[in-house]
């Protein structure tokens, strides 16, 4: 694997994007980001406000002009947040711009990671397993698209799941 390469992560929010990037940058010494933490930090506010404030196409904005700067950096490890696949700049830049691993899981597990998070802007419905199916429905094709490989988180530590792209990189294939 190249060494300015980057290795991008996208998928479901709750999935594990930040843990399991987290654990990969360590791993290989490379720098972590995560599209997310980004905006909040260039915004000087957390993503709910943003989503208030702004709405969600104010949002998607602010996250299209992260992932543009974030990209160009070299040798990135980088989680994404769960709808930079909805546009189709975004789908283009992450398809040129690294090694894209699709992060996905049950419905089940999804629903149990994020049942008590806040912080996520679309599940503040009335049926959040109704909600994450929805986003997948929507989404998961796009996932597919712009990934060359997809990893099932269900069951794994993210430890494991880490290890697995690793190695998988290590061997040479474009994951």
């Amino acid at each position: 694997m190249d060494d300015s390469s980057n290795i991008i992560l996208v998928g479901p929010m709750g999935v594990g994007k930040s843990t399991i990037g987290r654990l990969i940058a360590q791993a290989t010494r490379r720098q972590f980001k995560d599209t997310d933490q980004e905006i909040e930090e260039r915004c000087g506010a957390d993503i709910p406000w943003i989503f208030d404030i702004e709405g969600e196409e104010g949002f998607r904005n602010r996250e299209a002009t992260v992932l543009r700067d974030l990209i160009a950096e070299p040798g990135l490890v980088l989680a994404t947040g769960g709808g930079i696949v909805t546009r189709p700049e975004n789908r283009e830049l992450l398809l040129k711009n690294g090694n894209v691993v699709y992060l996905t899981a049950s419905i089940d597990q999804l629903v149990k990671r994020t049942r008590k998070d806040r912080k996520r802007p679309l599940l503040q419905v009335d049926d959040p397993r109704s909600k994450i199916v929805e986003l997948i429905k929507a989404r998961g094709h796009w996932y597919e698209e712009v990934a060359q490989a997809k990893v099932i988180t269900d069951h794994k530590s993210p430890k494991t799941v880490a290890d697995s792209i690793l190695s998988q990189l290590k061997l040479g294939e474009r994951v």
